[in-house]
């Protein structure tokens, strides 16, 4: 029975992304570098379900290139360069992004509050970073998500999301808050 490559090929990433997702539990509960306080009794992180609809391809926007100073979980500064914009057509309506690098980095680091912050998803936002494609455009993988540290553990310090990337739409895709136990 031959399967249609586009199911095949989602198959194939929900495979890597239960992989990912596997090793990260793994880590959290077994590495000495763990935010996790409590290792010993970790039974995994929640996650929602993988939904291909929030996985998106595109050619960024140029953004203005400015540094901005954004402001820690601790009361912190960091600087972070606008690098690129997107606009993503999500499930829940329109997301508008920036990306941003940090000197000596072509990678992007996106930092999002979305609808579910502080509901279901970490109430100080989440995480994404990104690494260009060879032909200009970026993938934007929603289900891949994920808490800072500090969503776990009061020692570390996490940029918090600028105004520009808190969504008024619900981003149900990628990790859930963190409960205990």
């Amino acid at each position: 029975m031959k399967r249609d490559v586009h199911v095949v090929a989602k198959d194939m990433e929900t495979d890597e992304l239960s992989r990912h997702r596997a090793a990260k539990d793994e880590f959290f509960k077994r590495d000495h570098r763990s935010p996790i306080l409590d290792q010993a009794s970790f039974k995994g992180l929640r996650y929602f379900d993988p939904d291909p609809a929030f996985r998106f391809t595109v050619a960024p926007a140029a953004a203005d290139g400015e540094t901005i100073e954004v402001q820690t979980s601790d009361g912190r500064r960091r600087s972070y360069r606008r690098a690129a914009t997107v606009s993503l057509d999500t499930p829940g309506g329109q997301a508008d992004l920036t990306l941003y690098t940090t000197e000596g980095s072509d990678a992007f680091f996106v930092p999002f509050r979305d609808a579910t912050s502080g509901s279901e998803t970490y109430g100080a936002g989440r995480y994404l970073d990104i690494e260009p494609n060879d032909d200009g455009t970026v993938t934007i993988d929603f289900n891949m998500a994920y808490n800072p540290f500090c969503a776990y553990s009061e020692a570390y310090s996490c940029p918090l999301p600028p105004p520009e990337n808190r969504l008024d739409v619900p981003i149900t895709a990628g990790e859930k808050d963190f409960a205990a136990g």
